[in-house]
């Protein structure tokens, strides 16, 4: 015992030396290391001054890189585009690809592609195609009815877990079209038809549409309603969702246009389905009817209303209208392309100014480490007519004039508009093949519900997409295996659990040639 401390002590003092000695002047004769000082300045180089703030200075070069980069976008996309326009097939051919880059972009699920299922036990594939009619047990299963039409409150599953919900309107005689009515977020379906006060009348087109015959659907969207009431640091309902599906390759857009497309395979199944099908949206509803008529080819019209514009300054709308590398392919203009040639109406109506911040009241400043933070998370507000008129036009540069037919409505000084207004509605139905004159009765709806809470339905919405995130996570390990690992090592997929304390080896370099295309899609598609 009295040996192992002797040893001990005799190496813990022999570090001590050396480290002393380590210590020693440079010109000590007796020095084990010597070394000579380190210059002041490295060649080549001088000392840094008293300037301005680099990261300021870094961040202005940053922004100012990435202005030229979305400027020089809209000349770069058409080296994306490959526009056949010898005929409607051959041009729809042409723009499948950008189409389907466009899917991913925005996150929808491709329901011609089969699920991979990761559960053995459990079966997996995408619900059935139906419309359910529902009601609380002491509400009647008929929400409002009048001389023209009923209402009822539906539902009808989008993906697993995830249903759409929202108002069916029905007219008591055949349906002349069906058409698809989409709310601002901050709208309700009720106000659309006057269930609800909020509205004008003239503005609720879902009532006006359903009194001239047609059939209308009116879904609930996810809402700028405050995750946090009454905390200081917030978020609405829509960003909550974006920032969870950004990491997963989805999108609250693509959720909601997927809701979309999941009720028109509905009407394509139901009793009407020969009909022609219409998709129209205000604000964010707009986008949602936008996109999703570029998505699904099944939409014979769209009305867009508080929506079209240049998107060169999308960075400072709210944040869940942010897509990955949108604008490296993608403006309105070439959005309504993968619409052509079916028609489209753009309404020039008023957009709701809103500025989002990170607090409600957004009047008290946070203060990290000397910075002003305002909150600040971009804003909504009418554009100037110039540039939607602008980018209005840059449709026909992309295709030629007359292959889409399309208006563009404002008021008579080019001023906006309330939404929905009647020529718009009149102009839209007229490309669905009827031309009326669509008046609006004084006749408003009852609601004959006692417990609804369209609170309660929202946060039901708000929920189911953000399981459905959580369910995309839990496998998320597995889904990257398929897509990276076995496809570089294919027989890491063969490979049974197993106990062994032992496996066997393989040379690294197979796996780092055969991984070198994945770094380049990560530099490509994951830093940009």
């Amino acid at each position: 015992m009295k040996s192992k401390i002797s040893l001990i002590c005799s190496i813990v003092f022999s570090l001590i030396l050396k480290v002393e000695a380590f210590q020693l002047p440079v010109n000590n004769k007796n020095s084990i290391f010597t070394y000579e000082k380190m210059p002041e300045v490295l060649p080549g180089t001088k000392l840094l001054g008293a300037e301005n703030d680099l990261s300021v200075k870094m961040l202005d070069g940053a922004h100012k890189f990435i202005e030229e980069k979305i400027n020089e976008s809209v000349a770069n996309r058409l080296k994306l585009w490959n526009r056949d326009l010898t005929s409607q097939e051959a041009y729809e051919k042409s723009v499948d690809p950008n189409r389907r880059r466009f899917m991913k972009y925005i996150g929808v699920e491709d329901k011609a592609e089969s699920l991979v299922n990761y559960n053995v036990g459990i079966p997996d594939k995408y619900p059935p195609v139906l419309m359910q009619k529902f009601s609380a047990d002491n509400d009647p299963g008929l929400v409002a009815e009048t001389e023209k039409y009923r209402i009822y409150q539906v539902r009808w599953p989008v993906l697993n877990r995830v249903y759409g919900e929202g108002l069916l309107l029905q007219p008591k005689s055949k349906p002349k079209a069906n058409i698809i009515v989409i709310p601002d977020a901050d709208q309700e379906p009720e106000q659309l038809v006057g269930l609800l006060p909020g509205i004008a009348v003239e503005s609720q087109l879902a009532r006006r549409l359903a009194e001239n015959g047609f059939q209308v659907l009116i879904p609930v969207i996810i809402s700028r309603t405050f995750l946090f009431p009454g905390q200081e640091q917030q978020q609405t309902y829509r960003e909550w969702i974006y920032r969870q599906a950004f990491h997963m390759g989805r999108h609250i857009i693509g959720y909601e246009v997927q809701k979309v497309m999941s009720a028109v395979d509905w009407f394509k199944q139901s009793a009407d389905k020969d009909l022609k099908i219409g998709v129209a949206g205000y604000c964010e509803g707009a986008l949602i009817a936008f996109y999703s008529a570029a998505v699904d080819k099944r939409i014979d019209a769209v009305l867009v209303s508080g929506y079209f514009n240049t998107r060169q300054r999308v960075w400072d709308e709210p944040i869940y209208r942010n897509v990955w590398g949108l604008l490296s392919e993608f403006g309105d203009a070439e959005i309504a392309t993968l619409i052509a040639p079916r028609p489209l109406v753009i309404e020039y109506s008023r957009v709701p100014d809103i500025v989002e911040k990170l607090s409600e009241s957004g009047e008290k400043p946070i203060q990290v480490e000397g910075w002003t933070f305002t909150g600040y998370k971009g804003r909504l507000q009418t554009p100037a007519f110039k540039d939607v008129q602008s980018e209005y036009n840059r449709i026909d540069q992309l295709t030629k004039r007359g292959f889409q037919s399309r208006d563009l409505i404002s008021d008579q000084k080019n001023n906006p508009v309330n939404f929905g207004t009647k020529a718009a509605l009149e102009k839209f139905v007229w490309f669905l093949d009827y031309n009326l004159s669509l008046s609006i009765t004084n006749e408003i709806p009852a609601d004959k519900r006692s417990s609804f809470n369209p609170k309660e339905r929202q946060i039901r919405q708000v929920k189911e997409i953000e399981d459905h995130i959580q369910w995309l996570l839990r496998d998320s390990d597995k889904e990257r295996n398929r897509f990276f690992l076995y496809k570089v090592m294919p027989e890491f997929g063969e490979r049974n659990w197993s106990t062994k304390p032992y496996h066997s080896y393989y040379s690294p370099d197979r796996f780092i040639d055969a991984a070198k295309e994945y770094r380049k899609f990560f530099w490509e598609e994951i830093l940009g």
